[in-house]
């Protein structure tokens, strides 16, 4: 099976820019759930939690998920699987299930950066993010205790990067470096 490249991690920590990225760098195509969920829907993501909640986005999420393991796309000239790139949301893995299909068809990454870091970049956006605005918390404070409830979630995935201090370029190229070097050992292991 051609190894997929799946990126995980907190909100904000770059998994979008950087799945764009080493979908470039390696000539794969670039799956990004989020905004696949986001047209299939409609809506945006936030605007799903408002009017249906979070249970509801968790399984539209599941059932991409699903699909994307499921997929058995072949490249037309050689017959091999396809490879790609797979942007997963940030609480994706926190489902076993999504964590088990993910795991079968591909290397997860997570990628990690330090909650001051995730608020700078969130800034004043974070006000259309319904994960963020629960409980009316400070945001440092409700990015912490998010962290916190997922952090065995994302301590599964057998690779992780923190990215706090990294340009996306940089980000890219140590994912791809990782990814590689994992792949020599791991590949075969693929099913």
């Amino acid at each position: 099976m051609a190894p997929k490249l799946i990126l995980t991690g907190f909100m904000a920590t770059g998994k979008s820019v950087a799945a764009r990225a080493c979908a470039q760098i390696l000539g794969w195509r670039l799956i990004d759930c989020d905004a696949i969920i986001t047209a299939r829907a409609g809506r945006p993501i936030a605007e799903i939690f408002r009017a249906h909640g979070e249970a509801h986005f968790r399984t539209l999420e599941r059932e991409l998920i699903a699909d994307i393991a499921g997929e058995r796309r072949r490249c037309p000239q050689c017959g091999k699987p396809l490879p790609a790139v797979i942007a997963t949301g940030g609480g994706a893995i926190v489902d076993p299930r999504n964590f088990a299909a993910l795991s079968r068809i591909g290397v997860i990454v997570c990628l990690t950066a330090r909650p001051e870091v995730i608020a700078r970049r969130i800034g004043p956006a974070a006000a259309s993010r319904p994960m963020l605005t629960a409980g009316g918390k400070p945001l440092p404070e409700r990015i912490a205790e998010l962290i916190a409830a997922r952090r065995e979630a994302y301590a599964r995935a057998p690779l992780s990067l923190d990215a706090s201090d990294l340009t996306i370029d940089q980000t890219a190229a140590a994912i791809v470096a990782a990814f590689a070097t994992y792949g020599r050992k791991s590949w075969a292991t693929l099913s």
